[in-house]
Formats: C-alpha cells, sequence, structure tokens
C-alpha cells in the first residue's frame, strides 16, 4: 500500500547557556540590530513624524448679506458711485451715495443641508451722462468646518474689475475658495477669525477703505478668495438701463490642511517602522539559525520534546 504524508511540523531546537557567554553576548547585539535600525532609516527617510495632514470637507457657508461697493465713472476722474449696507458707510458718501437694486439667493442644490451656491445681483441706476468703467465690490460670509477641525470665521469675497471701455453688464461664475498659509488645529474649537470682516460701526472713513480692508484681511493666516479667472464684461447698455453686476458663486469641496493628533502621528509611524521592521526580522533570524546550528558561538542544543510526550510525563 502506498504511503502518503498527511501531517508535518517542524521540531523545536533549543540552545542554552550562559548570561555572560559569548552566545549571550552575541544574542544581545543581533537584538539590538534588529530592532534599532529599522527605527533609524524610517526616521532618516523623512515623513517619519506626521507633521501635517488633510482631507476634503464641504464647509458650511452662508451669506451674511453685508456688501460693499463701489463702482468708477469714465465722466470725471476720480468719480465714483458707492453703496453698502453699512448706514455709517452710506452717511459718509455724500453726493457719491446711489441706492441699487439687490437680489440675492442660496441654494441647496443636493438637499444635504449645506448651501451649494450664491446667486447675487446688483442693478446700480446710472444718469444718461454716468458710464461705469470699473467695479469693486465686498461680500461677506460666515464660514465654519466641523469635520476635523473645528473652525469658525468670518470671512469675504473681493471682487474687483476694470475696463478701458464702459460696460453695461458684469458676470462673474466663480467659486469662493479658501487659502490657508499654516495648518488648522486639530482638537478645540478655532474662532480666532470669528469677527466681521467689516468694521460696520466704526464712525471713521478709513475703516470703510477698501484696501485696509484688504490689507488687514490678508494679514490672516485662513482666509477665502473670489476665484473666476474669466469675468465678463458686457457693452452697450441703454442710456436709461441700470448698471448690472451678476454674480454666482459657488462654495466647492475644500483640501483641508490640518496638524494631526498624537494617536495618528503614532499610527503612521508605527507602520512605517515595523514595514522595515519585517525586513530586519527575517534577516536576522537567518543569521542566528545560521550560527547556533553551526556552533560558531558555544552552546548546548537540546531539541524540545513533542506535546505528546510531555503530556505522557505528565500522565505518569
Amino acid at each position: 500500500m502506498a504511503l502518503y504524508e498527511l501531517f508535518s511540523h517542524p521540531t523545536e531546537r533549543r540552545y542554552r547557556a550562559g548570561l555572560c557567554s559569548k552566545a549571550a553576548f552575541f544574542l544581545l547585539v543581533i537584538t539590538g540590530l534588529t530592532y534599532i535600525p529599522p527605527l533609524l532609516v524610517a526616521f532618516r527617510s523623512h515623513g517619519f513624524w506626521l507633521k501635517q495632514s488633510s482631507y476634503e470637507e464641504q464647509p458650511t457657508v452662508h451669506f451674511k448679506h453685508e456688501v460693499l461697493f463701489v463702482a468708477l465713472l469714465s465722466s470725471t476722474p476720480g468719480r465714483y458711485l458707492s453703496w453698502s449696507t453699512f448706514p455709517t458707510f452710506n452717511q459718509l458718501q455724500g453726493q457719491n451715495l446711489r441706492i441699487p437694486l439687490v437680489t440675492t439667493r442660496e441654494e441647496d442644490r443636493n438637499q444635504d443641508g449645506k448651501m451649494d451656491v450664491l446667486y447675487f445681483k446688483l442693478a446700480l441706476p446710472l444718469k444718461a451722462t454716468e458710464e461705469v468703467i470699473g467695479v469693486q465690490l465686498i461680500l461677506t460670509f460666515s464660514y465654519q468646518l466641523s469635520k476635523m477641525s473645528a473652525f469658525v470665521m468670518q470671512c469675504m469675497a473681493l471682487l474687483q474689475s476694470s475696463f478701458p471701455i464702459p460696460g453695461a453688464q458684469l458676470h462673474v461664475n466663480g467659486e469662493l475658495k479658501l487659502q490657508q498659509k499654516h495648518p488648522l488645529k486639530y482638537r478645540g474649537l478655532d474662532n480666532r477669525y470669528n469677527a466681521s470682516v467689516i468694521n460696520g460701526t466704526s464712525l471713521f472713513a478709513e475703516d470703510f477703505d477698501i484696501t485696509k480692508i484688504v490689507a488687514a484681511y490678508k494679514e490672516r493666516n485662513v482666509t477665502t478668495v473670489l476665484y473666476d479667472p474669466n469675468p465678463i464684461w458686457l457693452v452697450g447698455r441703454p442710456s436709461e438701463a441700470p448698471f448690472v453686476v451678476d454674480v454666482v458663486l459657488r462654495y466647492p469641496w475644500e483640501v483641508i490642511c490640518y496638524q494631526p493628533g498624537f494617536w495618528e502621528i503614532m499610527k503612521m509611524a508605527w507602520i512605517q517602522y515595523v514595514s522595515i521592521l519585517l525586513i530586519f526580522l527575517w534577516i536576522f533570524k537567518k543569521i542566528k539559525i545560521f550560527v547556533f546550528q553551526n556552533q560558531v558561538v558555544t552552546t548546548i542544543p537540546m531539541i524540545a520534546q513533542p506535546l505528546g510526550e510531555n503530556f505522557k510525563e505528565h500522565l505518569s
């Protein structure tokens, strides 16, 4: 009758020696070479400690219905018309104040509870002799992140365009993009920028100066910008028609950069370390088997008894 191998298992071989022997010293050195070099290799390969990470999130954005608008006219150098939702600013404008018709609407297109787009339209009434060649427009928003970084701020979108030919309409179809200079915090509520971009209660004209507003805003580590590489300037305005600014502003998903927490840092470091450690474990295991089997260092080899033999001795 033919015989077939039905089961097999390796035989455990043990090697004994004193703690002050060459074999013990060799094993100590091999253990150090097994576990320490992978740590050094992972650390020197850069990126061992995760200093920043990123994720995607659609922010919660709401238009605050705060507007500051300036239209540059071509009739006289330096002549302009202006209006805002801040009464103090309007009182300071004198004959330059011109009240437009403003309509706004925010839309949640995918019904997820977060607004996706703002429709903003401003119609500025003009006299027959007035022609617009440039526009400055500031819209303010509340901006919130909650998935990883609890971050709340008030931000703005700045629209500024000028053309050599007087226009009838300015169409902008863009996105409110987030800009970061530094990663956000991982823990706690970050509300350091949760203050109005424009000091609407101020009694001083310089607080409504667009140059100073933008300069102070750019000092932040986190800002937003209206991104539209191709604004459309339409010409040919009828004499009695208003000048129209039509803005479609989307609130897109953003890649948020943040400082990772302790356990995320340790997880990434552990993955890098273990991936290199496995190679060292395999190499030095082969070295230890060769050294002890060939008695390169003096030890007393012993073959461990099978489990069945130990069980029989225990019963006897």
